[in-house]
Formats: structure tokens, C-alpha cells, sequence
């Protein structure tokens, strides 16, 4: 019926007839094509957002498993670079008392050799007692304001320190801690033991809520002295670009 009443009109009305029967049908279309497209580009972002999430999640439970090193997570490290004509202070033995000084007495104590400039020295005198050893530190604000200060020998990588790359063996870093200072403090490097793990920790933490459980602070790092290796660059010229050591 719709066929037979198209044949019967004018060539005029036909033309208007057919455009306005096809101008809906394009016009549905495309609303057709663009509600797919915008369902579509919906779906996708909303996948975007929650692969988003998931990286963000894992990325804050990775950091709280463990504590951040040097130069992460926004934490550093107190450091001290010494330089190449660095004199360290000189570890002396004491002979006696004057007056009353005997000849044994002033034989019997010994002398080492001064360290090499840009480095430091250790008396290990006695292997036996309670300390390891002793090492003399340069006075500073930073050493005399610690109350109970002690030192710890660690290696550079394990603190995540970055030396030269021409630097092929480990180097010792003198780590100085504060154990009359036994608490929190937000990207300060803590010294702690963990519960069932025999050996201590040092690391930091951005956040406390970052912090594991049941972990025990013994003390903060207040300094880490680095020495001057043959690797290095010389004496300080005043320029940063120049001065930059590691």
C-alpha cells in the first residue's frame, strides 16, 4: 500500500518523501554509532581508572612492607662528604700522669700510623671488650648535641648510598646514632629491631601509619660520614657543578 500511493505522487513529492523517510533513519544511526562510541570510550576509561587504582594499592602496600633507603619514598640520609685534604683527628693513647710517670708506663702504650687525608682510622686495641672498636669524629654541633652517640660501620650499598661507578669495591660510611633519641620522626633514619629477626635495621619511613608493628626503635641516624676515595674528585673549587662528588 505504502508502495502503491509512493507511484502515484509527483516527482516533487516524491522527493520530499523520500527525504523525509531517509533523514530519520541517518539521523537514528548516528545516534546509534555515537551512543556506541560513548559506551565504549566509557567502558575504557573506567578500566583505565581501576588499572590505575590497582597500581596505585600495590604501590602503597610495596612500601609498606619495607623501609625506604637513601633517596627514596623523599628520605635522606645526613651526609657528610670529606674532602681530599681531609686531616682526621688522630687517635692517641694515654701514658700515665705526671708527675710520677715510670719508664714501663711510658713504654707500654703503642701509636698507629695517622690516616690517609680524606679518610679516618679505627683502634680496635681491644678485640675483646664490649665495643668493637673506636673511631675519633671531628667535632661538630651535630656530635656534641648527642646524648648517648654510637657508631655504626656500614657498607655504602646497603644504605643505598650511590658512589662513582669507578668504584669497584664497597666502601665503610660511618654511621652515627643517637640512641638517647628513640622514637619516631617522619623520613629520619631509624635504627630498629624487628620481632624474630636477629639482626638491626636502618631505614626510614614517610609515614608512621607506614611503619611495621611490633617493630623496637633503638635510636636515629644523626650522621653518615662518607670518605674520600682515589675515585672521587679533588679539593672543592666553589663550583656545584664541579663539587659534586657522587
Amino acid at each position: 500500500f505504502f508502495s502503491h500511493q509512493l507511484l502515484k505522487s509527483s516527482p516533487q513529492s516524491i522527493k520530499m518523501k523520500s527525504v523525509n523517510i531517509s533523514l530519520p533513519r541517518r539521523f537514528v544511526a548516528l545516534l546509534f554509532v555515537f551512543a556506541g562510541f560513548s559506551e565504549g570510550w566509557v567502558q575504557r576509561t573506567r578500566i583505565t581508572q581501576l588499572n590505575s587504582a590497582k597500581v596505585i594499592s600495590y604501590g602503597r602496600k610495596s612500601t609498606e612492607l619495607a623501609a625506604s633507603g637513601h633517596g627514596e619514598n623523599a628520605c635522606f640520609l645526613p651526609l657528610k662528604q670529606l674532602d681530599n685534604d681531609y686531616y682526621a683527628p688522630r687517635i692517641l693513647q694515654v701514658a700515665g700522669a705526671y708527675p710520677g710517670l715510670t719508664y714501663e708506663e711510658f713504654s707500654a702504650v703503642t701509636s698507629e700510623p695517622p690516616a690517609e687525608q680524606g679518610q679516618w682510622q679505627y683502634d680496635f686495641s681491644d678485640p675483646d671488650g664490649p665495643q668493637v672498636g673506636t673511631v675519633a669524629l671531628e667535632g661538630t654541633n651535630t656530635i656534641a648535641a648527642c646524648e648517648d652517640p654510637v657508631v655504626i660501620i656500614a657498607e655504602h650499598t646497603s644504605l643505598n648510598v650511590i658512589l662513582p661507578p669507578e668504584l669497584e669495591e664497597v666502601a665503610d660510611l660511618l654511621v652515627v646514632v643517637d640512641r638517647a633519641t628513640s622514637t619516631f620522626a617522619e623520613r629520619k633514619f631509624l635504627v630498629y629491631s624487628s620481632p624474630g629477626a636477629a639482626e638491626l635495621t636502618i631505614g626510614a619511613f614517610a609515614e608512621k601509619s607506614d611503619v611495621p608493628d611490633g617493630i623496637t626503635i633503638l635510636g636515629q641516624v644523626v650522621l653518615v660520614q662518607i670518605p674520600w676515595l682515589p675515585c672521587m674528585q679533588k679539593t672543592k673549587t666553589g663550583f656545584m657543578e664541579e663539587d659534586e662528588y657522587f
